[in-house]
């Protein structure tokens, strides 16, 4: 096998991974980028931190509707305006800030990030960029049109594991792929995240400290319920979350979606957990504790025909046949429970989250060089492409589309057993009503965004 060079890896990358200089906008006292955040808490208090970091980032507005996260946050990073309602800080702040985070529950991921976008502000967002496919594929086509800096929040794919594994795939180590895996099954998630009954049948006293109607925001409105929504399980219901695939799946699909130059897949179906699909009430609230997901995509210069991708969570696991191709046993729980794996004609790569790829057959690849690649880091690259260095690892225009991809996946979920026929130019699910319907929502009266 021909050595890997790093020179060759970056002559085999895609435009949306090659150098480009970005306009600046207003940047503050020190040449600073004037940053604000919308979420201070929770992943939001991560992602805030992590910005701050970067020596030419300061941190100007902050904004959360839990006035106890805000005061936290306030007193972490003194002198910062702050700011209950996000749509009054961007109004507020106009030409003061230059970039924004998004790190919010999943259904005010678009609004946000529209409006911020609309202002030519740069922006970081939490994966999995939006709630509905409608969204990403609008967010998509106004971040080309603002020209600003844009990142997703899938923070492994600036690690050198997953730059990695886009490179093996992108030079054609494994050769063309036959078939990918993606799983998460990671042990304590669904008591963590996913309920089993129905949404309360009244609501408590909403906490002094929440802004409850701002935390709905363009979500159908219902009554607060303590330990339900805020300010962890909203991933488990539609409203607010996109499910166990949606919330990890963008993580997942990363260095595949890129390593293989994946485009809008042709169908999508999904199987999913019996004890949800029969419960009605569960099914109009929550989604379900475990589901497989297969798309079918377009046949490539990276594939051998059309490529079938399944995702397995919760109760879904790979089958034996894909784990003993990486030489674990079946039934032992010692598959990746976080990983993707893509077959090849010439081998197996096996990416788990977090880590470095792995290459079978052990003994055909022992020999292969692997590049000394630098390390990155994926908030302070956003810090420095606002700065007008380098494009991002995640940035819109690339993540958008596969944001879609796994947001029509959710769609087979709720429309479970069916195949359904997508045409990506029309944005239409051809032979289902019924998953039309769910690419996009109806914002609530009052929060209604322009262009979304």
């Amino acid at each position: 096998m021909e050595r890997l060079t790093r020179r060759r890896f970056l002559a085999g990358t895609a435009a949306g991974l090659t150098a480009t200089i970005l306009p600046r906008n207003v940047f503050g006292a020190n040449d600073k980028l004037c940053h604000a955040a919308i979420g201070s808490g929770g992943m939001g208090g991560g992602d805030l931190a992590a910005i701050k970091s970067h020596p030419k980032a300061q941190i100007v507005a902050l904004c959360d509707v839990d006035a106890a996260r805000l005061k936290a946050a306030a007193a972490k990073y003194q002198g910062a305006r702050t700011y209950a309602d996000w749509r009054q800080m961007l109004e507020e702040e106009g030409d003061k800030i230059d970039s924004v985070n998004v790190s919010t529950p999943d259904h005010t991921h678009a609004p946000a990030t529209m409006s911020a976008l609309r202002r030519k502000k740069h922006v970081y967002c939490q994966k999995p960029l939006c709630h509905d496919v409608f969204e990403c594929r609008a967010v998509a086509e106004a971040t080309r049109a603002a020209g600003v800096v844009t990142q997703l929040g899938t923070q492994a794919a600036s690690g050198i594991g997953d730059r990695m594994a886009v490179l093996f795939l992108r030079q054609g180590v494994i050769g063309k792929a036959r078939r990918a895996i993606l799983c998460s099954n990671r042990p304590g998630a669904i008591q963590t995240y996913r309920l089993e009954g129905p949404r309360p049948p009244k609501g408590d006293p909403v906490p002094p400290n929440l802004s409850w109607d701002l935390w709905l925001g363009t979500a159908p409105e219902r009554p607060f319920a303590n330990g339900i929504y805020h300010p962890v399980k909203w991933r488990a219901w539609q409203d607010f979350g996109t499910g166990w695939s949606g919330d990890i799946g963008c993580h997942i699909f990363d260095a595949v979606w890129k390593g293989l130059r994946l485009t809008a897949p042709k169908t999508v179906g999904a199987e999913v957990q019996k004890s949800w699909l029969e419960s009605p009430a569960r099914r109009a609230d929550t989604w379900p504790q475990g589901d497989h997901i297969t798309w079918v995509f377009p046949a490539s210069e990276a594939t051998e025909g059309d490529l079938t991708i399944e995702w397995f969570d919760g109760e879904f696991y790979p089958p034996q046949e894909v784990q003993s191709l990486a030489g674990y046993e079946p039934g032992k729980g010692t598959y990746p429970p976080e990983s993707a794996m893509v077959i090849g004609t010439e081998g197996v790569l096996l990416l788990q989250h977090g880590a470095g790829p792995q290459l079978f057959p052990k003994e055909k690849f022992a020999k292969l060089e692997r590049p000394k690649l630098p390390g990155r880091d994926h908030y302070h690259h956003f810090v420095d492409a606002c700065l007008g260095g380098e494009k991002t690892e995640s940035h819109f225009v690339q993540t958008g589309p596969m944001a879609e991809a796994i947001l029509l996946g959710t769609v087979a979920i709720r429309v479970p057993n069916t195949v359904l026929q997508w045409d990506a130019a029309n944005l239409r699910v051809t032979n289902s009503e019924e998953a039309q319907r769910l690419l996009r929502r109806t914002y609530r009266k009052g929060w209604e965004v322009p262009g979304l």
